[in-house]
């Protein structure tokens, strides 16, 4: 937004806005008429800068409930495997328990995010069922 001469002229100075820009100011719920929310907009910094730090994921709770939609659920499932594949290493099998381990850190249906994975390409079962390798 303050890449924008014109949205930043709108949002800290008093610029005559045109509707398309008057639209764009009015989607904002931190600026009223007296301009920004300054501890609104205080707040908000401060939750981007908490979800930035290592702890972040020790500050939200689990995914309680994957979306049901297919176009919304694969693709959390998918960054959720990326996440655990990322922290558990791509380059050996991991045990089914492990593995579960693993997503339930993110969401309690471990089973769909497992399957979507699989589904998706992103996993491959070992012939025992066992344990699961991250497809190359």
């Amino acid at each position: 937004m303050l890449a924008s001469p014109t949205l930043r002229s709108a949002v800290v100075g008093d610029g005559v806005l045109d509707d398309r820009t008057r639209t764009a100011v009015d989607a904002f719920d931190w600026v009223d008429e007296d301009g920004p929310d300054r501890a609104l907009l205080g707040s908000t910094a401060r939750t981007l800068q908490l979800l930035q730090a290592p702890a972040a994921a020790l500050e939200f709770d689990r995914i309680g409930r994957m979306p049901h939609a297919e176009a919304e659920r694969v693709p959390l499932s998918l960054r959720i495997v990326g996440i655990v594949g990322d922290r558990l290493g791509r380059d050996r099998p991991v045990s089914e328990p492990v593995l579960n381990a693993a997503i339930a850190m993110f969401a309690e249906d471990v089973a769909v995010v497992r399957r979507d994975a699989v589904d998706h390409g992103l996993f491959e079962r070992t012939d025992d069922g066992a344990a699961y390798r991250f497809a190359r």
